[in-house]
């Protein structure tokens, strides 16, 4: 049994899709788990306390003021004695309380009072879900270290509307807690991976310069992801105003030449991803001072020197690592332009995203992608960039083994 001796502190907050929550507890009781439910009051008016604890085989916690179950302060030994904490259904309202930290009921303290990794499930409304609101809690959450699965698309119970927000059915909540509890694995164990991210600032003048409108956060969550398998990542990094990741070795440059050069003095390596987006061009000698504006003056013409193609330098490279993913952030015909910078750049594959839309990838906090290859196409759904970092770092670790 996938989950023999785990313990599991299932939330149940108010929503219609609280009923799958009864086939959620017999699915991880089924695998050996032992499952222990908190019910917020909400909760309450779609499943009884009784169903749940007839399943669950255990008392069923409802109210953080209960004299019996907190004489021994309850809500904090709930908090500590479960391996995994999952919420299911979560809806817009606990997200919002648990965002910010609001401990108004058991539910609730239980989130605040727990160092345990917590797993939610959304559930409510594709308006809702789409809020901005409920947007910004989910972020927050997610940098506190919150897992989430789903909601996925479907009709909705109570209102016939369909869109996001369907609670992920009992199964893949499942999945997603064995891949949780399951011991971390290192398939990257002993590799070296380079990996280029954010962009390249090209001087005009001393305080002037050409940029792409690259974040950093898709390369930096690949880092992060490739180290969490084991990997030993040299992350050559351009200018950018986020955090470096944890276990990750950062060299930082500014100009395409300097990242061309960092990245080729790291050579050899197993894989290099290039997530960077590298200027194409740069002035071909920069002021050094401020070019200033003369009086009815015409602008000043710049000479523009074309920029090192880095992921062809090293897919072409007599050194090159075994396996090289480029990335391509495209704003028309994608996967054509994808499949054909493949074999101009001598790449393995191509992660190819259309860049076009207003609040797309570039800055964003998600990113749907393609995964181009000789072998054809793989099209990933719309995911948070740490989602499409992990998933591509799996991809990664199982070329390499392969």
């Amino acid at each position: 049994m996938t989950l023999s001796g785990k313990r599991i502190l299932l939330v149940i907050s108010g929503g219609i899709a609280a009923y799958k929550a009864l086939d959620l507890i017999r699915r991880l009781r089924e695998r050996g788990a032992s499952v222990r439910c908190v019910m917020t009051k909400a909760a309450q008016h779609f499943v009884t306390p009784l169903s749940v604890g007839a399943l669950s085989a255990d008392h069923v916690f409802t109210d953080l003021f209960d004299r019996q179950d907190e004489h021994d302060v309850g809500h904090i030994r709930l908090s500590r004695e479960a391996d995994l904490i999952v919420v299911a259904p979560a809806t817009a309202d606990l997200m919002g309380k648990a965002a910010n930290g609001l401990a108004g009921d058991l539910a609730t303290t239980v989130l605040l009072a727990s160092d345990k990794p917590v797993l939610m499930a959304p559930a409510m409304n594709p308006r809702m879900w789409a809020h901005p609101a409920t947007r910004r809690n989910r972020s927050a959450l997610e940098k506190d270290g919150v897992k989430f699965v789903g909601p996925a698309r479907g009709e909705m119970a109570e209102s016939g509307e369909a869109g996001e927000g369907r609670m992920a059915e009992p199964l893949e909540i499942v999945a997603a807690v064995e891949t949780l509890l399951q011991p971390a694995e290192k398939p990257l164990a002993g590799k070296r991976i380079i990996v280029t991210s954010g962009p390249t600032h090209e001087p005009i003048d001393p305080v002037r310069y050409i940029a792409n409108r690259s974040s950093g956060k898709q390369g930096h969550a690949i880092a992060a992801a490739l180290a969490k398998l084991g990997a030993d990542v040299r992350l050559v990094s351009g200018p950018v105003t986020i955090p470096d990741p944890a276990g990750v070795a950062v060299i930082p440059v500014e100009r395409a030449e300097e990242m061309r050069d960092a990245v080729l003095a790291l050579l050899p390596a197993d894989a290099a991803v290039f997530v960077a987006a590298v200027a194409d061009w740069r002035v071909a000698a920069s002021a050094g001072q401020k070019i200033k504006k003369s009086p009815g003056g015409q602008p000043p013409t710049l000479l523009m020197a074309e920029n090192p193609d880095i992921l062809a330098t090293v897919g072409h490279h007599a050194g090159r690592p075994r396996l090289v993913v480029g990335f391509a952030a495209e704003t028309n015909d994608v996967l054509a332009n994808a499949q054909a910078k493949l074999d101009r750049k001598g790449a393995d594959m191509i992660v190819a995203n259309d860049v076009s839309a207003a609040g797309g990838a570039m800055g964003g906090d998600r990113n749907r992608v393609h995964i181009v290859s000789r072998g054809g196409v793989e099209s990933w759904p719309d995911m948070t960039k740490d989602e499409v970092a992990a998933r591509l770092a799996a991809l990664i670790a199982k070329r390499l083994a392969g």
